[in-house]
C-alpha cells in the first residue's frame, strides 16, 4: 500500500476531470460535483487517488450514467444502498486506480459524511497532521486495504461526532445498520469489489431502495 506525499497538482487534477463529469453527468447531477478524500485536503498525505461524489437528483434514474460513464474508463461496482460507485485507472490496463466517484443523493448520510470529514480536516492543521500520522502508520503496518481502512475508523468517528455525526456500530455480520442507515467506512468484502472493479467483467449493478 502506497502512501505519498501531498501532491499540489491534485486540485488541478480534479478541476480538469470535473468539467469533464459536469458535462457527461449534466441530466442527472444535483448540488456539485466535490473533491473529496485526502487528496482533497491541502498538504495531507494520501494514496494518489482522487476521491470525488458527485450529487444526483434521483439516483435510480442516474443508474443510466453508468453507461456514459464507462465510456470514460469509470467501472461500476458494487456499493452502499443509495450510491453508485466508480473508479478509473490511471491508464488503460493499469491496475492502480487514479479516480473513484461517488453518486449519491445530497444531504445523506455518505453525502454528509465525505464532506463534513473532508471539511474538519481542512480546517484544522493538527488534527491533519494526526490523520497523516495514523494513515503512515497503518501504511506501514497493515499492508492490506481492509485493514487500513478499519484502523482508521475510530479516528474517523471522533472527527464526525465533533460535527453532530454519529458512525452506528458493525453488527456482526459486518454490514453495519439497515441498508438505508448504513455508514462508511466501507466493509472489507466492499473494499475487496472495489479492488476487482477495473477487471474484465466487473459487476455492473445498480442499487436499490
Amino acid at each position: 500500500m502506497h502512501v505519498a506525499a501531498y501532491d499540489p497538482g491534485w486540485p488541478g487534477r480534479f478541476e480538469a476531470e470535473q468539467a469533464i463529469l459536469e458535462q457527461v453527468l449534466a441530466p442527472w447531477l444535483c448540488g456539485g460535483i466535490h473533491h473529496i478524500g485526502s487528496t482533497a485536503v491541502p498538504g495531507l498525505a494520501a494514496k494518489p487517488v482522487l476521491d470525488m461524489i458527485a450529487g444526483v437528483r434521483d439516483l435510480d434514474q442516474a443508474a443510466a450514467a453508468i453507461g456514459v460513464l464507462s465510456r470514460l474508463s469509470y467501472a461500476h461496482a458494487p456499493h452502499r444502498p443509495r450510491a453508485l460507485w466508480f473508479c478509473k485507472p490511471a491508464s488503460a490496463g493499469a491496475a492502480r486506480h487514479a479516480h473513484h466517484l461517488h453518486l449519491t443523493e445530497p444531504g445523506n448520510d455518505l453525502w454528509q459524511e465525505r464532506l463534513a470529514f473532508r471539511d474538519a480536516l481542512r480546517a484544522d492543521p493538527v488534527l491533519a497532521s494526526q490523520y497523516q500520522e495514523l494513515k503512515m502508520r497503518l501504511a506501514d503496518s497493515a499492508g492490506d486495504i481492509a485493514i487500513y481502512t478499519a484502523g482508521k475508523r475510530a479516528f474517523v468517528a471522533g472527527v464526525l461526532a465533533g460535527a453532530g455525526i454519529h458512525l452506528r456500530p458493525r453488527t456482526a455480520n459486518g454490514t453495519g445498520q439497515p441498508a438505508q442507515a448504513r455508514l462508511s467506512p466501507a466493509t472489507p468484502a466492499e473494499i475487496t469489489a472495489r479492488d476487482k472493479c477495473d477487471r474484465p467483467g466487473a459487476a455492473r449493478t445498480t442499487c436499490g431502495r
